[in-house]
């Protein structure tokens, strides 16, 4: 439409759109057009600003965006899978969970940081130094994200890790000290091993790998690690 019109492409999402929020009202409720409506005024708003900045994206940039950015995220995802970083804002958003948990008892994931941190990171490229730049990183970054998402089995998610031992008092000891993270401890029996516990916590991706060195530390102890997507309070 904008481009058999002539009309900017803001003004004619505005156009098509405005049916489907009318018939919103009457069908999905009032609560529902707040929600979508809000969303629609400020994805609105950033595509009548974005689509007057001149940008041009050759074949040159396309390639180092595309390329650089998976090259990147396959590096990444090797290095956080063996339990490192390479990026200083890891650091310091790990600092900052660390504090408000100490304070506050509530434990955070240190992914809204890191995105928290990388926005303001490209926002203040993007005034201060090149639009250009900043635009085509924050694309490097996204296609890196994915790939680290890809090969590490979703880094944002919980991992459980269940544990089963006969003596539990250690791991607890070492998961308190070492992670601050506390354990539901269950009664278990097993037809060959006999009694045991079975301890069961959740942990980010980042402290997965000190979990399993702290296992690895306890002989006689079996364990399994599952994804979990989603945790309710």
């Amino acid at each position: 439409m904008s481009k058999l019109t002539g009309y900017n492409l803001s003004l004619c999402v505005l156009l098509v759109f405005l049916p489907f929020l009318i018939a919103g009202i009457f069908f999905l409720g009032k609560k529902f057009f707040v929600r979508v409506f809000i969303g629609f005024v400020v994805y609105t708003i950033g595509l009548a600003y974005f689509e007057k900045i001149p940008f041009e994206l050759n074949t040159e940039h396309f390639l180092a965006v595309a390329f650089g950015g998976a090259i990147l995220g396959i590096g990444l995802s090797l290095i956080l899978r063996n339990g490192g970083c390479i990026d200083g804002s890891e650091i310091f958003a790990n600092i900052i969970v660390n504090k408000i948990f100490n304070k506050t008892g509530k434990d955070y994931s240190i992914s809204y940081i890191l995105i928290g941190f990388n926005v303001i990171v490209y926002i203040a490229v993007f005034i201060l130094i090149n639009r250009d730049s900043a635009m085509l990183s924050f694309l490097v970054y996204v296609i890196a994200t994915a790939i680290i998402d890809h090969f590490t089995d979703h880094f944002d998610a919980i991992k459980q890790v269940t544990i089963i031992t006969k003596d539990p008092d250690a791991i607890i000891r070492q998961i308190k000290e070492e992670l601050n993270k506390t354990c539901t401890i269950l009664k278990s029996s097993g037809v060959i091993a006999g009694e045991n516990k079975t301890l069961i916590c959740y942990v980010n991706y980042f402290e997965l790998q000190r979990m399993k060195t702290i296992i690895s530390q306890n002989k006689g102890t079996f364990s399994t690690v599952s994804t979990i997507e989603e945790i309710l309070r």
